[in-house]
């Protein structure tokens, strides 16, 4: 009787754990198809942010490129330099630029820019798509006479910058030879007085004639697309 009674009751657990054997199974399955729905979409934008990014590397190599082409030959003449990295065409030589203090185009910068503005607007028409903002900086040195410290020399080199680049905004924008594109180019174009933030060093020390410069420099949407996309799983 007792065998039986035991026997009774192995049998009773032996189907108690087949069942929650096979609950477990179940509910594995079901974690198993949420984690591929869950990933399945994750994934994928992996795989588009990644298609992006190699296309904007790509696509920052041909605005190099383009630029490179187009000016090789000029860049030495203007006293400017093309920086790869940040895509920017630098005029570094503030004595060509503006007059101590000044923010009145020198009547050689004008020249300057009246060949190269037309011509630099024709290169980024062709990738028209893949650019945010041009941003047309000024820079200055961390000097100005008659500064009663740091912070009032920085400040009056804020409007120093931001007074040269309005300048060489309209300007450029009031050349003929870009008629066609000045509406792209009045949306594109943003004119950002710098100060002497972003000073240029030399073994450690400020390098006062560098620093102040003109830069145009290209703001690929690389970003932007990023964030759309990420915005369409949340």
């Amino acid at each position: 009787m007792l065998d039986k009674i035991i026997g009774r009751s192995a049998s009773s657990d032996e189907e108690h754990w087949i069942s929650v054997s096979d609950l477990m199974a179940g509910l594995m399955v079901i974690f198993l198809f949420i984690a591929i729905t869950y990933i399945r979409p994750i994934v994928k934008v992996q795989d588009r942010i990644e298609e992006i990014v190699v296309a904007w590397s790509e696509s920052e190599v041909a605005i190099f490129e383009a630029l490179e082409i187009e000016f090789h030959d000029d860049l030495s003449r203007w006293r400017a330099e093309l920086d790869q990295k940040t895509l920017s065409i630098r005029f570094k030589a503030p004595d060509v630029l503006f007059d101590a203090a000044a923010a009145s185009l020198r009547p050689e910068f004008e020249s300057i820019l009246s060949e190269f503005f037309p011509r630099y607007l024709k290169v980024l028409a062709g990738f028209r798509e893949g650019i945010a903002e041009v941003r047309l900086e000024g820079h200055t040195s961390s000097e100005w006479e008659g500064a009663i410290n740091d912070d009032d020399a920085y400040f009056r080199n804020m409007s120093l910058s931001q007074a040269r680049t309005r300048s060489v905004l309209k300007y450029s924008l009031s050349l003929p030879g870009i008629a066609d594109q000045k509406d792209w180019a009045r949306n594109l174009v943003t004119a950002n007085g710098l100060s002497s933030s972003q000073l240029i060093m030399s073994n450690g020390l400020e390098d006062k004639v560098r620093s102040r410069r003109v830069e145009f420099r290209v703001r690929t949407n690389t970003k932007e697309r990023i964030v759309r996309i990420l915005e369409t799983i949340q």
